[in-house]
């Protein structure tokens, strides 16, 4: 056991220094940068629904669920599990007048839970909250008698991590509760470089923001059963507003001009600005409430089938040092359809105790950009792959899906993602019994 735990310090310190080159999406130019899924490969391949309650599988979104963790059709196991995923995202960037290719490979996630006692379980891990990734350009021609080219060129990099610690808690057999504490920390930094044509010098802007506070996910399961085998599965989320503190830094000034090169040249006549004056030295970035309501029916380690829905008031998002003419929000909001068949759990044949799953998610994402509307679709399917006879199983998922338009001069992600996840079971805490 102590080998293991020694191992996940060692992830974890890993993936704090990583996690946040995690993107190449122009998108992330906006709010906190990209937000990426805060869930198992398991429930993303469900089109990231997350009220089903797994008893050997830990469930990032939902706290509720931990007070299932280790127990099956009855019985207590007391498993600890712990589990990681690594995923690969190849894009395809379209214009009106252009298309490109990129690939980012990511690690996503490490938790660990465990069971303290029969209706009662906790987890720790750490997840990317968000990712900040881009580097665009744009030209446009200035009225003037010589129609002389400005170009701007922004490039942002960074994001946000989370650290998380869950408990969960089963009041009777068919109602359970969990509360998640989130602490969210991380640097956004973004620069924007201005040429003119003819001119000899550059000037530059670059902005970097370090970034923390804390967040609450409250969760609720409620689960009748009938006619002892089926499980009707209902589920209310609230993640609460996220109260961040930004810290703030800018520096403005000049550069010799090159065309040919996105850093430029010598900087010339650079100064820090005097953000306290401004009162941008420290600011608040407010990430509004998210709730989501789930419904679902299935048989317990054979078949089920879901829905949730989800929905945030983003147009009370506040971030007052970061700030874009061409972007508002709105309301955001997702609907996905998801559910898994295993063909018999008990069976002998290694085939009939292959977990398939499968689901679509189409979400409104509240940004507006150019008057038009940012909206994001995607097909999610894959495979839960048992380890020898063991509750351990590898996890396998796949997503085809596209975010924004073509339309009012944006861009186009058409994306291909394949992830993989490790679930793997153990009992640490089982006391020894002498007969």
């Amino acid at each position: 056991m102590i080998k293991k735990i020694g191992f996940a310090i060692v992830c974890l310190a890993f993936f704090g220094s990583y996690a946040q080159d995690g993107t190449v999406s122009p998108y992330s130019y906006f709010g906190i940068g990209e937000l990426r899924p805060a869930t198992t490969v398991e429930n993303q391949m469900m089109g990231g629904i997350g009220m089903y309650a797994d008893s050997i599988h830990v469930n990032l979104q939902n706290p509720a669920a931990y007070a299932d963790l280790g127990v099956r059709f009855g019985e207590t196991f007391g498993l600890t599990t712990y589990t990681a995923s690594i995923s690969y995202r190849q894009l395809t960037l379209k214009s009106a007048s252009a298309e490109e290719s990129s690939r980012v490979t990511n690690l996503d996630y490490l938790a660990l839970a465990f069971t303290l006692k029969e209706n009662l379980g906790v987890g720790i891990g750490i997840m990317p909250l968000s990712s900040v990734g881009y580097n665009l350009e744009s030209i446009n021609q200035q009225d003037d008698a010589e129609g002389t080219l400005v170009t701007n060129r922004y490039t942002g990099s960074g994001g946000l991590n989370r650290v998380y610690t869950s408990i969960g808690w089963g009041i009777t057999d068919n109602l359970k509760i969990g509360v998640t504490a989130n602490f969210n920390f991380g640097t956004l930094e973004s620069s924007r470089i201005q040429l003119v044509e003819n001119v000899q010098l550059a000037t530059f802007d670059e902005r970097a923001s370090r970034i923390n506070g804390m967040d609450l996910n409250y969760a609720l399961n409620y689960t009748p059963t009938f006619k002892d085998k089926y499980t009707l599965h209902t589920s209310l989320r609230v993640n609460t507003q996220a109260n961040l503190t930004a810290r703030n830094t800018q520096r403005i000034g000049s550069v010799v001009a090159d065309d040919q090169s996105p850093v430029l040249g010598t900087e010339l006549e650079v100064s820090e600005v005097n953000l306290e004056a401004s009162g941008l030295k420290e600011t608040a970035v407010k990430i509004p409430t998210t709730t989501t309501l789930g419904l679902g029916y299935g048989q317990d380690a054979k078949w089920f089938i879901g829905a949730e829905y989800s929905f945030q008031d983003l147009g009370s998002y506040v971030n007052p040092f970061l700030q874009f003419d061409n972007l508002l929000y709105q309301n955001a909001s997702t609907i996905a359809f998801g559910g898994f068949w295993v063909p018999d759990h008990t069976s002998f044949k290694y085939f009939q105790r292959i977990t398939y799953r499968a689901g679509l998610r189409m979400e409104k994402t509240g940004m507006v950009v150019n008057d038009t509307d940012i909206d994001n679709f995607g097909i999610t399917f894959g495979v839960g792959l048992p380890l020898a006879r063991s509750f351990s199983n590898l996890n396998l998922g796949f997503e085809i899906g596209k975010r924004g338009t073509t339309d009012a001069n944006l861009i186009e992600e058409g994306y291909f993602k394949i992830n993989i996840g490790l679930s793997l079971n153990d009992q640490w805490f089982r006391k020894a019994k002498v007969n």
